[in-house]
């Protein structure tokens, strides 16, 4: 099982607001925008995000049961904050860590098993329109 939803709770109002300061600008941290699917509000959460190919990968650290992958999940999509650039994101699957593997550094990998995530979010770049 992924860390508990009562630290994902308690996260929300005491470590997100310090680590949005500098999440997005610094790897593996990044922010996903989001829309709250019934509240229409604006959300920006931290998580750790890994390129991969056309996209990303993320770390579900609090499992699938949370608002924010709800949010994207419904909206089809986000925009992440990664290294100061703001991406378009689109095409949110949750795949198995066996997926993703080769996405992520070796000790990322390792320490993630130890927590029991075993649920990743791809994304993909979003194409422009022409």
């Amino acid at each position: 099982m992924p860390l508990p939803q009562a630290l994902a709770k308690s996260n929300r109002w005491l470590a997100n607001p310090v680590i949005r300061r500098f999440a997005g600008n610094i790897p593996p941290l990044a922010i996903i925008e989001h829309t709250g699917r019934r509240s229409g509000q604006r959300y920006r959460t931290p998580i750790m995000a890994f390129p991969s190919g056309d996209g990303f990968v993320v770390a579900l650290t609090y499992g699938k049961d949370v608002d924010w992958l709800h949010n994207v999940q419904a909206q089809g999509g986000c925009t992440m904050v990664y290294r100061g650039q703001r991406v378009a994101l689109t095409e949110p699957r949750i795949v198995g860590g066996d997926a993703v593997s080769d996405s992520l550094p070796g000790v990322v990998k390792f320490v993630l098993q130890r927590i029991n995530v075993s649920d990743y979010l791809t994304l993909r770049r979003a194409s422009l329109a022409t």
